[in-house]
C-alpha cells in the first residue's frame, strides 16, 4: 500500500487512527528488522530513464526563495516545469531542487502532483539543500538538520516522488565528523523507510561531502534505505581525473535510484573542466545501475541545448 492511500485509509477510519498508526508502524518494524530494501519498478526503455533537473533552469523558476531567478527571461513555475521539459526534451521525469518550490504547504503540493498527473510525468528525486549540517558539534543544529529532512521526505511522498537526495551542508565549527554524521543520518534514513522515500547522499561538496566520507557513511548507518547519488562531474572540481572516475565507480556500488549525468563543469570562476562520458557510462553499466539518470547542465548560459545535447548522449549510452 502506498503511503498515500495509508494516510487516506487511516482519515477514513477516524476515531481509530491512531490504533491503526501504531498497528502500521508495529508491521513496518517487524518487516525492516527482516530486512526489507526499496522496491522501484525502473522503467527499461532508455528515454524512459531519462531526467531533467531543474537547477540548470534556475533562471527561469519563480519561486520567493530562487536567488538565481533573471527577470530578463520568462519565467515558469516549478508545477509547470515538467510539461516544458516534455515539450522541449521528450523526457516524462524530472528531478526539482528544493528552492525551486513555490510553496510546500498541502495545496500547492496537492496542485502541484495533479498537474503532473494531467501531463503523464513524474518527478523521480528531489535535490534538497539544508543549511544545517549533519555533523555539527551542536546537537540542535544537528536536530534542525535531521528534521530538514525529513519535511523534504514528506514533500516527496506528497508529490509521488521516490526518492530525495538530501545535503551534507559543511559545519562552521567542525571539520567532518563521520560518527555525528552517521548518528543523524540514522534518523533520516529510518524515517525514509518509514515513507518508502530512498534517501541519496551526492558527491557534491568537496569537504563535506567527499565521495569516499559519504561512502562509510551509507556502509556505517547500513540502512538500504541510504543510498548514494553519483555526479559524473563533481568529483573533478579536485583537478584530477583519476580521482574523480574511482569516486564515480565507488559511488555507483552504493547507488540505487538516481545519478547526475554531467560532461563537465563551467564554473562562474576557475578553469572548466570535461568527463569522458562513454568512460562514465562504462563504469555505469558495470555497476548493474538500473535507475534514473538525470541531466544536470551545470554551466553558463541557456540550458536548452546543452540540455538537449546530453539527453541525446544518454540515450546512445543507454541504448
Amino acid at each position: 500500500m502506498s503511503s498515500l492511500s495509508r494516510r487516506a485509509f487511516l482519515a477514513r477510519i477516524g476515531g481509530t487512527s491512531l490504533c491503526a498508526s501504531l498497528l502500521t508502524q508495529t508491521a513496518f518494524t517487524r518487516e525492516y528488522a527482516a530486512g526489507s530494501e526499496p522496491h522501484i519498478e525502473f522503467p527499461s526503455a532508455a528515454r524512459d530513464r531519462i531526467s531533467v533537473a531543474s537547477w540548470p533552469f534556475r533562471a527561469y523558476i519563480d519561486s520567493p526563495k530562487n536567488e538565481d531567478r533573471d527577470p530578463k527571461r520568462q519565467g515558469m513555475d516549478l508545477k509547470d516545469f515538467s510539461a516544458y521539459v516534455l515539450s522541449k526534451f521528450n523526457v516524462r521525469n524530472i528531478e526539482p531542487y528544493n528552492w525551486h518550490f513555490a510553496s510546500t504547504d498541502g495545496k500547492y503540493l496537492e496542485t502541484f502532483r495533479n498537474t503532473l498527473d494531467k501531463t503523464n510525468t513524474k518527478v523521480v528525486n528531489i535535490a534538497v539543500d539544508g543549511e544545517d549540517s549533519f555533523y555539527d558539534s551542536d546537537a540542535a543544529t544537528r536536530k534542525k538538520a535531521v528534521g530538514f529532512a525529513k519535511k523534504w521526505i514528506d514533500v516527496a511522498g506528497s508529490i509521488g516522488s521516490p526518492s530525495v537526495r538530501t545535503h551534507n551542508a559543511k559545519a562552521k565549527d567542525s571539520a567532518p565528523d563521520l560518527q555525528r554524521t552517521v548518528d543523524s543520518l540514522k534518523q533520516v534514513a529510518d524515517y525514509g523507510a518509514s515513507r518508502n522515500i530512498v534517501v541519496n547522499l551526492e558527491n557534491d561538496d568537496r569537504v563535506s561531502e567527499d565521495p569516499f566520507f559519504l561512502i562509510k557513511a551509507i556502509e556505517s548507518v547500513g540502512n538500504p534505505y541510504l543510498r548514494a547519488l553519483p555526479d559524473f562531474a563533481n568529483s573533478m572540481q579536485t583537478g584530477d581525473a583519476d580521482f574523480n572516475y574511482r569516486a564515480v565507480e565507488a559511488m555507483f556500488r552504493h547507488a540505487y535510484c538516481i545519478c547526475h549525468v554531467k560532461d563537465g563543469e563551467e564554473p562562474e570562476s576557475g578553469k572548466a573542466f570535461s568527463v569522458d562520458l562513454a568512460k562514465t557510462f562504462g563504469i555505469l553499466k558495470s555497476a548493474g545501475y538500473k535507475g534514473y539518470c538525470s541531466i544536470e547542465f551545470d554551466g553558463q548560459g541557456d540550458p536548452n541545448q546543452p540540455t538537449a545535447r546530453l539527453v541525446e548522449a544518454t540515450l546512445r549510452y543507454l541504448s
